[in-house]
């Protein structure tokens, strides 16, 4: 009797057709803004080519995430107010939201999915801007994608994930855990695959890849504790659901200590998110199918 192939990485995203490759439009605004002869009216052209991301775009400029007194009334504005780097990062987010349409709906609801993503990425940029980091949307389109490798887990092993579901609520245990057990990596590992194949920086890939193993980042050690953290937050706050239950995972010793966030400054963080949510929510989650 012949067994069957371990479960690798590299089978879940060998199979292109199987796997949701990046939007076109992102693709091509990033081209745009890696050429150098460019200039912000090119990029605010590609932009505006789906008028679904440019209304959320200028939508998120004008909210309590940036909080500018005067009105950005364009594109080319956001692009030349915000930053063509923070847009770029804001421009990926909402594009990735649109394109995992197969995941079946008994197992993950996309809504508080997403929702679960918002916060984390809401979260993940407060903590950042406490402790005055720069290019605070990495870190929100970190948030955004933490989770992306368990959509890719459902796609792919629907069985199993309802197996590993069921498991982990049966036993308390996080999913992740029981993952790593009854596949040999968890939804991290995948995700952070998925980017990396996607080509995007490793400023973003290695925080998706160690949310859940912070401590052993090689490359950005901070800034995925800025994400670990977040997630747990979230988690905490009961912001969406990602698949889990209703669990907050423990903090790794040392994860907390190396962001060096005073008690006071989180309930501040806390309240900032609470005011956030529901707007930056509705504004990404509104053409989103």
């Amino acid at each position: 009797m012949v067994s069957a192939k371990p479960l690798t990485i590299e089978s879940l995203l060998g199979d292109i057709s199987a796997v949701p490759s990046l939007p076109q439009l992102y693709t091509k605004l990033d081209e745009t803004i890696n050429h150098p002869r460019s200039s912000i009216a090119d990029i605010a052209k590609v932009l505006s080519e789906d008028q679904g991301l440019a209304a959320r775009i200028l939508k998120l400029a004008n909210s309590p995430l940036f909080g500018y007194f005067s009105r950005i009334d364009t594109i080319t504005q956001a692009v030349t107010i915000i930053g063509i780097q923070q847009v770029r990062d804001l421009a990926l987010a909402i594009s990735v939201m649109g394109i995992f349409k197969d995941v079946p709906e008994d197992l993950i609801s996309m809504d508080r999915f997403w929702r679960h993503s918002i916060g984390c990425a809401l979260a993940a940029r407060a903590l950042a801007a406490s402790l005055r980091e720069t290019n605070l949307e990495r870190f929100f389109v970190a948030g955004i994608l933490h989770d992306i490798g368990r959509l890719v887990l459902f796609m792919r092993l629907p069985e199993l994930c309802r197996e590993i579901i069921d498991l982990a609520s049966h036993d308390k245990r996080s999913m992740n855990e029981v993952e790593r057990e009854r596949i040999g990596f968890d939804h991290a590992d995948l995700g952070g695959a998925l980017l990396r194949l996607w080509k995007l920086p490793s400023r973003v890939v290695e925080p998706v890849e160690y949310h859940h193993r912070c401590m052993k980042a090689a490359q950005f050690p901070r800034e995925s504790a800025f994400l670990y953290c977040a997630d747990i937050l979230i988690h905490a706050l009961e912001l969406g659901n990602n698949g889990e239950d209703e669990l907050v995972p423990p903090l790794t010793p040392g994860a907390w200590e190396q962001l060096a966030i005073a008690p006071a400054q989180l309930s501040t963080i806390v309240s900032q998110i609470d005011q956030q949510f529901e707007e930056i929510t509705r504004t990404i989650l509104s053409d989103v199918p």
